[in-house]
């Protein structure tokens, strides 16, 4: 594979996993319970997620997805809280007084990503089922592409194995890390390149599924990718097209699947 296609897949879609909740939320149902919170906020924090129910009732804290205990204040039902993420689809939450468990919740995201089930289960008392929709709409770009995606090798010409991963920054865009480095947000403006043969990469929203990113050498354009993320946000394939620094002109398409 030339130099350009591989260095531009790498620096298109580097490190990260993210909760799959991310995003705002409100009630649409709830069996077997009383005045429940209406709207629900989820953001990316650096390595973790800050969490804001609002309603009757107002929760707000800031955990990790590794199943370690977090502090909740001002909640007289429950002190600390531990988040594990099970799947690209499935959350667990314990909520713990003093150290007890007083309730286990499981947030279930549905197929196209845009409808949230929270079933939580109480020692003596029926399951309480909670459903939640985006409040914005379709999920965030940044939402979207983020976990770990492998290529598949029947349906790409270069096979090269590669694993690549995105992460959100918490501000409505996208982080990289690897060969290339770079924060970016899907505003069309141009970002900063670090160890890259390009000096700067802007990312463009096309649709819920889809994302351009022109990257520009010497203030001209010397590539541009497309990547679009299935239906199902299981399969993403990658066209880029180029010039290297020789003149010679490069298109490649790459198909990845999600982890």
């Amino acid at each position: 594979m030339c130099k350009l296609s591989l260095l531009a897949l790498l620096a298109a879609i580097q490190l990260g996993a993210a909760d799959p909740r991310i995003g705002p939320w409100i009630l649409i149902s709830a069996q077997s319970t009383l005045d429940p919170p209406n709207k629900i906020s989820i953001k990316s924090l650096h390595r973790e997620v800050h969490v804001v129910i609002s309603g009757d009732t107002h929760v707000d804290f800031t955990a990790k997805l590794d199943g370690h205990e977090a502090a909740v204040q001002g909640n007289p039902g429950f002190n600390q809280i531990e988040v594990r993420k099970i799947d690209k689809r499935q959350v667990e939450i314990k909520e713990k007084k003093d150290g007890a468990v007083v309730a286990m919740i499981r947030d279930k995201l549905s197929s196209d990503g845009n409808e949230l089930t929270s079933t939580t289960s109480q020692t003596g008392h029926p399951n309480k089922i909670t459903v939640w929709t985006r409040s914005g709409g379709t999920k965030a770009a940044n939402d979207l592409f983020a976990g770990e995606w492998t290529e598949d090798l029947s349906k790409s010409r270069l096979r090269q194995g590669l694993v690549l991963k995105i992460e959100g920054d918490g501000n409505d865009g996208v982080r990289f890390s690897g060969d290339f480095s770079y924060t970016g947000r899907f505003d069309g403006k141009e970002y900063s390149l670090k160890n890259s043969n390009n000096d700067t990469v802007s990312l463009q929203l096309v649709d819920a599924h889809t994302v351009d990113s022109i990257y520009r050498r010497d203030d001209k354009v010397a590539q541009k990718d497309r990547w679009v993320v299935s239906a199902d946000g299981n399969q993403m394939t990658l066209t880029t097209t180029g010039t290297l620094e020789t003149g010679q002109q490069v298109k490649e398409s790459l198909v990845f699947r999600k982890q």
